[in-house]
């Protein structure tokens, strides 16, 4: 049972190691931020990361992903990646040159969160955008697991990213990704997740443009797929969602919450940003590929936390844009700092879903086997 130290309240579904309840998060967002603070400083002290995006006065802002660190001499951005060094600002990762980052070879059909309608899985867009009518069995996918993110989610399900972070390696350049993406005549996707691709996005392009080309020149499909929490800067998003839009692939932004002070709660940063490059990618590309959706959206059900009240308002958000756009309701596991919470319950997860389907047609719940 754990126990709310505002309110007191006990229940199986508040998280101690976060130290404060839904309702005081909603209510009394002060003292509940300054209570998760004191989790979120603890936790990234670990990995040698700043506890909150660096704001000094008279630092050289960053400007990569949507944080728009102002980082103070001396000073590493969010993500670890990047350093003000002697007044000057020094990427050691997420330039062409220099992805910090894991990668490997992942069978299809495989467990996208866009499984369900994704070519790859499915053979929707078929021949344009798959080989087969099915799914591609006997294919691969490039899985790219960036070290590094520019959210900081206490309940992670990658949290071993941050280790990359701290050390910022291995490192693998664009040109050497597209490489690997090319060199197996059975990759016919790259999907980049982590971690997060928002504060490597001149890799991840770069390298994307590369294979992509490189791909179309001999005749194969490369579709292009990103898994992000969607915190980018705003340029660089609509570039990765062209990409995606060109090659048959998906562009898959996980929504953690709709209210604002629970997003600062779980992830430490607002979600305006995510909103805005959500709304502004459907608007340009959704309507126009209707044969396989650009994008969709997925919101990890952490029990106690992420209700259907949550969903309901990013459900109505999700559908002002497009009420055909899919989204996936993910069961949650516990890990990472929020470790001491149960799995999704089956009738929280129902809930939630019920309440998406009020104003979504497409919704999926994932990982079901994780539901009791």
């Amino acid at each position: 049972m754990g126990e709310c130290r505002i309110c007191g309240r006990k229940s199986m579904f508040i998280s101690s190691r976060l130290g404060v309840c839904l309702s005081c998060i909603r209510e009394r967002p002060e003292e509940a931020l300054a209570i998760v603070a004191e989790a979120r400083e603890a936790s990234r002290r670990k990995f040698g990361l700043p506890p909150e995006v660096p704001r000094s006065e008279n630092g050289i802002k960053c400007g990569l992903c949507a944080n728009n660190c102002r980082i103070g001499p001396g000073e590493v951005g969010f993500c670890g990646l990047v350093a003000n060094v002697d007044g000057r600002l020094v990427r050691f990762g997420g330039t062409p040159e220099r992805g910090v980052l894991e990668w490997y070879y992942d069978p299809l059909p495989t467990n996208c969160v866009a499984w369900w309608f994704c070519p790859g899985c499915t053979g929707r867009g078929y021949p344009t955008y798959a080989y087969k009518p099915g799914a591609e069995t006997g294919y691969k996918n490039l899985a790219v697991f960036y070290g590094a993110c520019s959210y900081d989610c206490l309940y992670c399900q990658n949290w071993p990213y941050r280790a990359l972070a701290a050390k910022r390696k291995p490192v693998v350049s664009a040109r050497e990704l597209a490489d690997i993406a090319l060199k197996d005549e059975r990759v016919s996707c790259i999907c980049y997740f982590g971690g997060d691709p928002s504060v490597q996005m001149p890799h991840a392009i770069k390298a994307s443009e590369l294979a992509f080309q490189e791909a179309r020149d001999r005749g194969r499909i490369m579709r292009i797929c990103w898994e992000s929490n969607g915190n980018m800067n705003p340029r660089l998003a609509i570039r990765a969602a062209e990409l995606s839009f060109e090659s048959g692939g998906v562009v898959k932004f996980d929504i953690k919450a709709w209210d604002e002070s629970l997003n600062l709660a779980l992830c430490g940063v607002p979600n305006k940003a995510t909103l805005e490059n959500f709304r502004a990618i459907g608007e340009r590309f959704y309507a126009d590929r209707p044969e396989v959706p650009v994008l969709t959206a997925s919101t990890l059900l952490v029990p106690g936390y992420v209700d259907a009240e949550e969903v309901e308002h990013i459900a109505e958000f999700i559908a002002s844009v497009d009420p055909s756009i899919p989204y996936t309701l993910l069961a949650f596991y516990p890990q990472y700092v929020m470790n001491d919470l149960p799995c999704t319950p089956r009738t929280w997860a129902f809930e939630c879903y019920r309440a998406a389907r009020k104003h979504l047609e497409n919704v999926r719940i994932g990982n079901v086997h994780l539901l009791w």
